[in-house]
């Protein structure tokens, strides 16, 4: 088979999700041909641009904004106009990705993020070159046509993932699943298989090991502060505040890529012991040592930690997907949170050794799917075969 995983560079979960399906493919199936790819290098700079900064910039800076503009889209009829409106513009980077699909003749296209879908959905009615349809916005398809499925990469599915092009969703949980029955797609084609993430969250960890390994201390809990793989979220104020609690921890901060906050944050002297990491390849290791994980609850940050059974303390989620995660997690008792730094050292203080943190990382690891990249592979390699 040859499988195609596309992806866009607009915040890391989607870049994570289209690894932990590439490397799950090629362990289950590894005489299969798999690309993945970053349809933002078929775009303009200013499009590259606009697609990798536009969130980050509009959700970190004005995320009421963000917020807006999320449930104002989330609306099918709203998200048909748009797309009419789309398809009708001529798009030198929509040619461009056509004729790539077009030439890599996929069995199976995943995608983690919608915006694939658009070309996807329009070379699938696009007629052989010479006809009606075969216009710059339509490559067709150079042999057969692909298996198109949607690895929706949050625990609710904004309307932007459905097409009618899509042949199989695969979602976060049964109600994300509802969801999208609701608004049209057929029941058989959507499964609650869980977010996809990198096969390590399904390993035991020797926590001993890993905390001797890494300078921690034993006799102390593990705060892990997250900021994402982009250095977003109020990390410094998040870290200052922690360090005005009276309960004894540790705290372990991952920066990410933001080298500027982790120089700032490195420099500061503390109470309590504190180690400042950047971009983190051992996230696994880092939450399997951990007592509470305290971050944004981005879609994939949320499925590692419940994968590994963590509690999470959520931080002010922006409106839209996050504030929906953060909805999931607190319904099933898997996640406390509070809406401002200035709250932390109580709420760590009320948490930290009480049977409530116990139940929520009872509840995080029922909830957990480290096997959902599996499920997916398998699904889709099934689906393909039948058609």
């Amino acid at each position: 088979m040859r499988i195609l995983i596309t992806t866009v560079t607009a915040g890391g979960g989607h870049m994570a999700a289209a690894s932990a399906l590439q490397e799950t493919w090629q362990e289950l199936r590894p005489d299969d041909v798999v690309e993945k790819v970053d349809i933002l290098k078929f775009c303009s700079p200013l499009e590259r641009k606009m697609h990798s900064k536009g969130y980050l910039a509009l959700a970190g800076h004005a995320p009421e904004l963000w917020g807006m503009v999320f449930r104002a889209t989330d609306d099918p009829a709203v998200a048909r106009r748009l797309s009419r409106l789309k398809r009708a513009l001529p798009s030198i980077s929509r040619v461009r990705f056509s004729r790539y699909l077009s030439s890599f003749a996929p069995d199976a296209v995943l995608c983690t993020h919608y915006l694939p879908l658009e070309t996807l959905g329009i070379m699938r009615t696009a007629k052989p070159e010479g006809g009606a349809g075969g216009r710059e916005s339509g490559v067709p398809f150079r042999s057969g046509k692909p298996l198109v499925a949607s690895i929706v990469t949050d625990f609710e599915a904004h309307v932007l993932w459905m097409d009618p092009c899509v042949d199989l969703y695969c979602v976060a949980a049964d109600q994300t699943r509802t969801r999208l029955v609701a608004r049209g797609a057929r029941a058989q084609d959507v499964i609650a298989t869980g977010i996809p993430v990198s096969r390590k969250f399904g390993v035991k960890v020797n926590a001993a090991a890993v905390r001797k390994r890494l300078g921690l201390r034993d006799d102390l809990p593990v705060l892990l502060a997250l900021s994402g793989g982009f250095g977003m979220g109020p990390v410094a104020e998040i870290v200052a505040h922690l360090d005005k609690a009276e309960e004894s921890f540790q705290i372990v901060v991952v920066t990410g890529r933001n080298d500027t906050l982790r120089r700032k944050l490195a420099a500061q002297t503390r109470i309590h012991p504190t180690d400042v990491l950047g971009f983190a390849p051992n996230m696994h290791e880092l939450m399997a040592v951990s007592n509470l994980i305290l971050s944004k609850p981005g879609g994939l940050t949320t499925s590692e930690a419940l994968a590994l059974g963590k509690p999470m303390l959520i931080i002010d989620p922006i409106p839209g997907q996050e504030a929906a995660n953060s909805d999931f997690l607190l319904e099933h008792g898997a996640g406390a949170k509070v809406n401002r730094p200035e709250d932390l050292p109580f709420r760590v203080g009320e948490l930290l050794g009480s049977k409530k943190l116990e139940g929520m990382a009872r509840a995080a690891g029922e909830l957990g799917q480290p096997d959902a990249a599996e499920r997916i592979c398998k699904e889709i390699a099934r689906r393909s075969n039948e058609q």
